[in-house]
Parts: C-alpha cells; structure tokens; sequence
C-alpha cells in the first residue's frame, strides 16, 4: 500500500512512468506468489490513442440549388471518437439512435442507413420521465454518444452526426469534445486518450448546433415535436430527408502509447476443468497530479483507496493462492486492470482479447476501494442474475465478520461491469465513497489496513469456493 500509494508514482495516471513501475511491482509479487505468466508474460500490453483535432474539420449540406457550410465551433465540434476521414451521403434522422430489444425499441427499425449521414438526438426516451421504460430518470448505456456511433457504424452509416435534444435542454450550442485548439483557456495537452482502434473502422462524430437543426427541421420547435412523439408512443419516428445531402470531413492526429495490465494464473488441479477459470481483479491506475499547482500545495492524488487498496488486496489473494499448498479445481486468473479511471480501458482490453476464451470464464470477482469506512462494512454488488455469488460470498464470510450490504449493480461503476456487458457473472466488492475521493487527500496513512485484509480474505476464499464448484 505505502508504495503503490507513494509520491514517487506520481499518482499512476494512464499512461505514466508512475503506472509502468506499479505494473512491474505487481508482476513481481505474482511471480514471487508461484503465479504462472499467461502466453508467456506476466504483461497484456494495451495501445492508446492520444488524440488531437486536426486543421482540416469540414461540414456541409446539399440541396438542390443550394450549398450552405457550417462553421467549426460555432456550428459543429466532432467528438473524441471521429475518423480521420471526408464522408458524402445522403441525410437520414434516425430518432435518438438507439437499439434496445430489451425495451422493445429500435430507431433503426426498417431504415436503410448503409452509406448515408444520420443525424441522432442525444441521450434517450423520457429522460426526465421517471416512468420512462429506460430506467427512468436514470441513464443507460443507450444514451452515450459511442455507443450510438458503434451502433451507426454496424449499420453501414457513413457519419453521425448528433443534436443536443431540445425538449429538456435548452442550450443547443454544440459541445462535442473539448478540445484546447478551439479553446483560449483549456491546457494545450488535455487531450482525449481512447483505447486504440484501426483509424480505418472510425466513421466522423460530430456534435452539430442550432443553425444546422434548423437547416435540417426547419425549425427548433419542429424537432422538439418529433421528440415528443418519440417519448410518448417509445416507436421511432425515422425518415430519410429528401434530397438531402452532405459532406463530413472529420480531421485528427494521433500519437500512439502503451500501457499493460498484468495477469498471473494459477492452473487448476483437475485435468478436466484447468481451461474454465475464475478471475480475480482490481484495477492499478488513478487519475495522476495536478499540473501548475503551487509548490506548497499537495498536487499528488495518490488514490490509495481508488484503487492501491483493491490492488494490495489483489497481492494478498495472490500470495494466499500461492502458498496454499494446494489448488483449487479450476484455474484462477488475477489481472491487475490499467486505465479503469479512463473509461474500464484494461478491462474492456481484456474482454474483447482475453486470455482466456471468456465462455470458459466462470465468474469475475473485482475490488476496487476496499479500505474505507466503517470497519465492519462492506458491499455487495451484482446483477439480480448472479445472486449465486452473493450467497457463496455470504457462506464464506463468516472469518472475515463483514455487515454485508447487497447493492444494485447500477450503483457501481468499475472494472466489472466490462465483463457483465459480455454476460459473465460478477460480484463487486467495495466499501464506498467518502470525502477524499479522486482527492490529493486520498493518502494511504488512511486506510483500515486490517480491513483490506479482511476483504483479500472473503475474496479468496470465494474465489476458491467457485473454483472447487463442480459446475457452472
């Protein structure tokens, strides 16, 4: 803890030489422990894309007789996400652009988008409506701007481009992503970093403003209407807009890095179960320092907490699986996670590469700020569908003396849910925020050391628990 902790990793941002010497560390302990390495090494490398917004961003509409082109900023900002690429098509609006079969709902229903623009609202159906289908007042994953491009992309969409929806907001300014060339007062190197995908695969995201809508619907009020009908029957209301057309030019320079999550494994002892495998996990990384701050000011946000404590429990299930004596039926998979604080970066990696196919994946039990808090308190959070995990975790608490708390899976974002997303069962170990979160206060002489010890021990032993099961 004092050292993953430490000032001299500098916070371990994604991607930084703090976060590199904390990966070596955990390779280290595994190798120590008598964890194998996988393929190999004790090392998964990811590759991240910093992103900076190029000089050659366009965009422009066709009708007949008629060419209007839109101005950078003041009517259009791509996303972090765009291709670095010039697109023509013709106009399609596909309502908020969204396909979600368990809410019976689909934009994309009997529309024909392959080569051509479509434009999307922002967020999704009823969002300020408690009653709303999608969870309510609460959002879902189908409101994100990637997933919408994902989903514009899997239909052969050519580009996106994406409105702020006027019924329940009324600054229609595009947005997009921040970026310091078009800002005085934004840092020049705050740029976006993406886990690394073939520039050939982007499509350009654009965020566009009033002017544009206005060009497209005629009116503000006009798509507002359609937005309401949209919210009150939940059926699309897509359309190809006639003799529309458009060209997109989207402009980016990447830089390329490399960050590593670290795994080690411990092969079962049955040589009919080794290949099916429980992984254990913690992401290693946090959010780095604060530039330009004064010399008598504590800059570090160390995140001992979020997540050295996760990952010192980690080391611990480690150590414990190695010096058991003995192993458990079905293998066991530790990787310690990058890049969670980024957007699950090491964890999303890992489940579209895993090192194990994942339908041979039993379970995912993840520990992300696991030191905090009342002593004998600690959550329990999962999907209603894996309440099997929840009651192996209740049978093997008992040495650890927790008051476990059952929580929704929705009320935790960590490394876990990139495995729920696939189907997986996972079980989220966590004792909760507290005034020092994502703070330079968040300092390892505050951490309950015997109860990170205590959840290391509930974590093996149900791990262990679920790897001596005979089935799935």
């Amino acid at each position: 803890m004092a050292y993953l902790a430490s000032d001299a990793l500098q916070g371990r941002n994604t991607p930084s030489a703090g976060l590199d010497s904390a990966a070596t560390y955990i390779a280290r302990v595994f190798a120590e422990a008598g964890l194998q390495p996988v393929s190999g090494s004790y090392f998964q490398e990811i590759l991240l894309h910093t992103v900076a917004l190029g000089d050659s961003n366009s965009f422009e509409l066709r009708t007949p007789g008629r060419i209007e082109r839109f101005a950078l900023k003041e009517d259009f900002v791509p996303f972090d996400m765009t291709a670095d690429r010039a697109v023509t098509g013709d106009l399609v609006f596909a309502g908020y652009g969204i396909v979600a079969p368990e809410y019976d709902y689909d934009d994309y229903a009997g529309l024909d988008v392959r080569g051509k623009i479509v434009a999307v609202l922002r967020h999704e159906p009823g969002e300020d409506d408690s009653l709303s289908v999608f969870m309510g007042r609460k959002s879902t994953d189908h409101g994100n701007v990637g997933t919408k491009a994902r989903i514009a992309k899997e239909r052969g969409a050519a580009a996106l481009l994406v409105m702020t929806d006027p019924l329940n907001h009324t600054s229609l300014t595009p947005r997009g992503y921040a970026w310091p060339s078009l800002s005085r007062i934004i840092p020049h190197d705050a740029l976006p970093t993406t886990l690394a995908v073939e520039e050939s695969t982007k499509i350009p995201v654009i965020h566009i403003g009033e002017r544009v809508i206005r060009r497209l619907f005629d009116s503000v009020d006009s798509l507002r209407s359609l937005q309401v009908r949209i919210d009150s029957s939940m059926r699309p209301q897509s359309f190809e807009f006639a003799g529309v057309s458009g060209t997109v030019r989207t402009s980016t320079a990447i830089k390329v890095d490399r960050v590593r999550n670290v795994v080690g494994l411990l092969p079962g002892s049955n040589p009919a179960l080794p290949k099916s495998v429980v992984i254990v996990g913690a992401h290693y990384d946090h959010v780095g320092y604060k530039k330009n701050s004064p010399a008598d000011r504590d800059s570090i946000f160390n995140g001992a907490d979020d997540n050295a404590s996760g990952t010192t429990a980690l080391l611990e299930v480690a150590s414990a699986l190695g010096g058991a004596g003995t192993r458990p039926a079905r293998s066991v998979l530790l990787i310690a996670f990058a890049g969670e604080e980024k957007g699950l970066f090491g964890s999303r990696f890992y489940t579209e590469h895993p090192s194990i196919p994942l339908e041979r994946t039993l379970a995912m039990l993840n520990m992300d700020m696991v030191g905090r808090n009342a002593p004998d308190s600690l959550q329990l959070i999962a999907e209603d569908r894996d309440s099997m995990l929840i009651a192996i975790a209740r049978r093997q608490n008992p040495p650890s003396d927790f008051t476990l708390v059952r929580t929704r899976l929705d009320s935790g974002g960590s490394d876990h849910m990139s495995f729920t997303k696939h189907k997986i069962p996972a079980l989220f170990f966590h004792t909760g925020l507290h005034p020092d979160y994502h703070k330079p206060s968040d300092e390892a002489s505050l951490i309950d050391a015997d109860k990170v010890a205590r959840v290391a021990g509930l974590v093996f032993r149900t791990a262990w628990d679920l790897a001596e099961s005979p089935g799935r």
